[in-house]
């Protein structure tokens, strides 16, 4: 009789544990599908947020790179213009500029009472919010992205399957950690007022201090330890890479810093302890709130 007990329960209890981690990933899951829902709702009942998102973009490649249509071709490297130059770092700007302001949304929520109701909610887990956020801002801004490689297309070279989906892969790692850490401010700060100056007075530090508009060696030596320092810059030019090379490997050779070289996948790995790092940063302020 024990033997057979035995012989039952080593069968079900496998199977029931699995039957509720299955059950508890399926309402994860139905959770961050319903709250992105509710994000693009949001956007669809207000279209000009996103048609400026997309405009804007196009300004600065307009703008920026008539200013500049005359500089010498060789401090740019291997590009033939400075549209072309400037492209890569336009693209991660972009992206730079809708996950920062991420966590607007969610703190005018937390103004409105919403995110404390949220947070009481008998959620699966706080992190639905964070994941769902960061997964809206991503695909909007591998929109406004291939929106940009798409009109550039027309006028310059045009760049391979392969070489789009690692850049798709760089801009995720790296959107979805900058979403993390506007989402943490969420949590931090008291209102909207604050993040906004905290967006006003990262954003353009960040964007001088990275390779977007001018190449490592334009720079002073302080300013090229900023820009090696500055994830942008790892973005910006392992995108650039991609743009320009016609033949690579994840074992090429991507950027170039004062400390040294990195291939394309070290930068992977380091775009993936960026989101690690924003992650952790991220469940602690959440722990805060709940506290």
């Amino acid at each position: 009789m024990q033997k057979s007990n035995h012989l039952i329960n080593s069968f079900l209890v496998p199977q029931l544990q699995f039957s509720l981690t299955s059950s508890l990933y399926a309402e994860y899951a139905q959770e961050i599908i319903a709250l992105l829902r509710r994000l693009f709702l949001q956007v669809q009942r207000r279209p000009s947020t996103i048609i400026a998102g997309l405009i804007q973009p196009l300004l600065w490649l307009v703008l920026f790179g008539a200013l500049f249509q005359n500089a010498p071709i060789g401090l740019f490297s291997m590009s033939n213009s400075y549209r072309h130059f400037l492209t890569p770092g336009i693209i991660v700007f972009t992206a730079f500029t809708g996950a920062l302001n991420a966590g607007l949304p969610l703190m005018f929520d937390k103004e409105f009472g919403f995110l404390n109701r949220l947070m009481v909610a008998p959620l699966v887990s706080q992190l639905s919010i964070v994941i769902s956020s960061a997964f809206f801002i991503t695909v909007i801004t591998l929109i406004q992205a291939f929106l940009i490689i798409g009109v550039m297309s027309l006028f310059e070279q045009t760049i391979s399957l392969p070489s789009l989906f690692v850049i798709a892969a760089v801009l995720f790692l790296l959107t979805s950690g900058l979403t993390m850490f506007s989402i943490s401010l969420t949590f931090i700060l008291p209102g909207h007022i604050e993040l906004l100056a905290v967006i006003f007075v990262v954003n353009l530090p960040l964007l001088f201090a990275s390779t977007a508009l001018v190449p490592f060696s334009f720079m002073p030596m302080w300013l090229q330890i900023m820009a090696s320092l500055n994830p942008l810059s790892y973005a910006i030019e392992t995108i650039r890479y991609l743009y320009f090379a016609k033949q690579w490997t994840l074992s090429s050779p991507a950027v170039n810093t004062i400390w040294g070289t990195c291939c394309l996948l070290e930068v992977i790995f380091l775009l993936l302890g960026f989101n690690l790092m924003m992650g952790s940063i991220t469940r602690y302020c959440i722990q805060l709130k709940i506290k």
